[in-house]
């Protein structure tokens, strides 16, 4: 039915839980939202009930690279759709595509793989592209392979967004590499949100990259400079500027409970991001992986190299906005950093929020977080 209405909801808002919301939908979209003593439904609308369960807006994550055994970069189109069910399942709407440093050529098979089915997902929607890398930091590359790190080269990435279109939304670079600068200007004139990482940039170097047009910081705290009293590097440079945000991966090993803490008191649920940074693991439980031409040893939900390096996240955003609630964020701002913050950044000002004219892009979850069922833009996807 392209009309349905939702029943007996705890809808999460900022700032507020309200108790037996009803949410009415109609052609993919929210109409309105009452509270209260549910009126008489008209025979054409689908009657959800939500049974006291709790609503959040769908969330976004603008960083993945895989799931469900499911490699995003492994030159495949299944693997982009699949990862698009999975993200569904986990209470994630919609998803920027994110690579991983690599060849040119792996690179423009995963940009021409995501304009092949762009579309036609059955799960959570394509919001672009990020691209992580190639412009990295070999001394803070983490996982990424440094077989593929290079200087920023503004040909090389021209002939990267003829390929893509409009495609890239986000590019994650080391600003002090020789050409970086330069680099975030090109991409800022672009509309490209350039996020650092991989980076070794001390404080002078990043605020100079922030003043020229990053405004974003990927898994914050994670491959970079750390903060030291007489260096304090990349994260208080961005902790200083307004207008930067944080990814924050959220899986109680990549941050302590009290950096989290600290992120959302210095920079408000508007300006941090809940993401995965999943890799093909997420869902697949332990075991042996292969990914950025690694081999990644997942034990106890802990994803590594062999020298024990961190090598991205089995966490799913459910998993991820339980456990910022177990940190101390309220509810609702976790939701809000889950769903809204994403999607004000993406300037995706249709999604991320239950109210009258947004998307239906919504998620039911239980007292455990668990997903119930997810609903994108009208269309119900049980769990």
């Amino acid at each position: 039915m392209d009309k349905k209405v939702i029943v007996n909801a705890r809808v999460v808002t900022p700032g507020d839980i309200t108790q037996s919301s009803v949410v009415w939908i109609e052609n993919a979209q929210i109409q309105k939202v009452d509270q209260g003593i549910l009126p008489e439904v008209p025979s054409e609308y689908e009657i959800i009930d939500a049974k006291g369960q709790l609503l959040i807006p769908g969330m976004i994550d603008v960083h993945i690279h895989g799931a469900n055994g499911f490699d995003m970069m492994d030159g495949t189109e299944e693997s982009i759709l699949e990862v698009s069910k999975t993200c569904a399942m986990t209470g994630c709407t919609s998803f920027l595509v994110t690579s991983v440093s690599s060849s040119i050529e792996d690179l423009m098979i995963m940009i021409r793989n995501v304009k092949k089915v762009i579309g036609t997902e059955q799960g959570a929607k394509i919001a672009g592209i990020h691209l992580e890398g190639p412009y990295l930091n070999v001394k803070r590359k983490g996982m990424q392979n440094e077989l593929y790190l290079r200087h920023p080269n503004i040909d090389e990435m021209k002939e990267i967004l003829i390929e893509a279109g409009d495609l890239v939304k986000m590019v994650t670079i080391a600003p002090e590499l020789p050409g970086g600068i330069e680099m975030v200007e090109f991409l800022k004139e672009q509309g490209i949100i350039v996020a650092i990482a991989h980076s070794d940039a001390t404080y002078e170097e990043a605020k100079e990259a922030f003043s020229k047009g990053a405004s974003h910081v990927t898994h914050c705290f994670n491959g970079m400079r750390p903060i030291h009293h007489r260096d304090p590097g990349l994260v208080v440079a961005a902790f200083e500027e307004e207008h930067v945000s944080l990814q924050a991966i959220v899986d109680q090993i990549h941050l302590h409970p009290a950096i989290v803490r600290l992120m959302h008191r210095i920079k408000g649920p508007e300006g941090v991001v809940l993401i995965t940074d999943a890799l093909q693991a997420m869902q697949m439980g332990d075991g042996e992986y292969e990914f950025g031409g690694h081999k990644v040893t997942v034990a106890n939900g802990e994803a590594r190299l062999a020298d024990g390096t961190l090598a991205s996240s089995t966490v799913t955003m459910n998993e991820a906005l339980q456990k910022t609630v177990e940190s101390g964020i309220s509810l609702d701002d976790a939701v809000y950093m889950g769903a809204t913050t994403p999607a004000n950044i993406l300037g995706m000002l249709n999604k991320g929020r239950i109210a009258s004219g947004m998307d239906a892009d919504l998620v039911l979850l239980d007292s455990n977080f668990d997903v119930l069922w997810t609903m994108i833009e009208g269309d119900l996807i049980m769990s």
